[in-house]
């Protein structure tokens, strides 16, 4: 009986795409406007574009149909509104050049929508100027992938977000290259979707933005020269791997920021040159594995609320500052971590340190409570300093230790990561 009607529905669906067509656009056609040719268009049917610039928008996709560009045909909105919105579910869009939805205060506009559809796929096109650049709300099982965002951002309250979900579920985002923008990636109440192989740079606020977001992954990305790399916030079991956070420095700037999140992994991601590699607050349950912390302000900087954390097996080489904690309760681990700062030695030739090491160091402690004595970060008062507080520690805390710290960095097998894009 089962084999029976799954028979019957492929052929259904074998005589519905027998009976699709193509409709064509372009100046001399029968159809010279996207709009006309959608509105004619039959469920199944494909709307080729032909290279060209079509000065249109408020374009509704409201049935299952592919609307596909050759040679990346300008679709202007012409700064009066959004351009591409889709309502319906199984609608793929694909090699479009999407322009100039213009900016306004009252409307999110953007350059495609997707409303409260399934199925959809969203690939291969090019969107600059759109104030959003891909606006998915109340949706489901979809793929939003290889499309280049680029924006002119200035300004956080006048600009919006190269992808921007709200109250999705099951959505793949890979291969987009995002920059520009308030947000390269901003997920609201988002659940169960993948975000992989992205390249998010030069954007005003964050590379990616997570809030009250459940069971998402996001991996082989690379966050580059953003207010902050990543942000995850008020969500639980958040998987972060392989992913590159580098160069976003500024006043308050952080590779990656954690703000009551729990039951999270973070494994076998590069924080390289940052303000501060990770910010972490009010958050439990948290795995630090297989990191490479390099060249950064500070590696590591715990602020209260932080418990049951386990920080093991990273690399720390050459931050100014390898851990700092705010607060005094801690019961988060250390151990068997490599810090290029240890000055131990290895009687036994295990590769494990004989002598713990703290990595809170006294004049992290003055700088938490002064900024401005960073101007002495290089002096000697400072090496004395912290040589004191290591004789006969006052300050630092003395539970922070590493009790079997690595005498050589770790070698990491990373997954090549996402190469960048034009």
């Amino acid at each position: 009986m089962r084999n029976t009607t799954i028979l019957a529905i492929l052929c259904l669906l074998g005589s519905y795409f027998a009976r699709a067509r193509t409709v064509t656009v372009c100046p001399t056609c029968s159809f010279s406007g996207i709009k006309q040719a959608v509105a004619a268009a039959q469920a199944g049917d494909v709307v080729l574009v032909k290279k060209g610039t079509y000065r249109e928008y408020n374009i509704e996709l409201n049935k299952p149909l592919t609307l596909k560009g050759e040679g990346y045909p300008i679709i202007d909105g012409q700064n009066q509104g959004e351009v591409l919105s889709i309502t319906a579910g199984g609608v793929v869009v694909e090699g479009l050049d999407i322009r100039n939805v213009g900016t306004s205060y009252i409307e999110d506009r953007a350059g495609i929508r997707v409303k409260k559809a399934r199925g959809f796929t969203i690939r291969n096109n090019r969107l600059n100027n759109t104030f959003f650049g891909i606006y998915l709300e109340k949706s489901a099982d979809g793929t939003v992938s290889g499309n280049h965002v680029s924006g002119e951002a200035v300004q956080e309250m006048s600009s919006g977000n190269a992808i921007h979900m709200w109250y999705c579920k099951n959505v793949l985002v890979e291969h987009n290259y995002l920059r520009g923008h308030r947000d390269g990636i901003y997920l609201e109440f988002v659940d169960s979707s993948r975000i992989r192989l992205n390249i998010s740079e030069d954007n005003i606020r964050y590379g990616l933005h997570f809030m009250f977001s459940n069971d998402d992954d996001y991996f082989h990305n690379t966050f580059r020269r953003n207010g902050a790399g990543v942000a995850v916030m008020f969500s639980r079991r958040i998987n972060m791997w392989e992913n590159t956070f580098e160069h976003n420095w500024g006043r308050a700037s952080y590779g990656l920021l954690l703000k009551e999140i729990y039951d999270a992994e973070i494994r076998d991601n590069t924080f390289r040159e940052n303000t501060i590699g990770i910010y972490v607050e009010g958050s439990t349950r948290l795995q630090y594995r297989n990191n490479e912390f390099s060249r950064n302000g500070w590696a590591i900087k715990m602020s209260g609320g932080c418990l049951d954390n386990v920080v093991a097996n990273n690399n720390f080489r050459y931050n100014t500052f390898d851990l700092a904690l705010n607060s005094a309760a801690n019961n988060n681990r250390f151990d068997g971590n490599y810090w290029s700062n240890y000055t131990g030695y290895d009687l036994g030739r295990d590769g494990r340190g004989d002598v713990p090491y703290h990595p809170v160091k006294l004049f992290n402690y003055v700088v938490n409570r002064t900024p401005e004595a960073m101007v002495l970060l290089r002096s000697l008062f400072v090496g004395l300093l912290n040589f004191s507080e290591k004789v006969s520690p006052v300050f630092t805390p003395a539970n922070v230790a590493d009790n079997s710290p690595l005498m050589r960095p770790i070698t990491f097998n990373r997954t090549v990561q996402p190469k960048n894009r034009n």
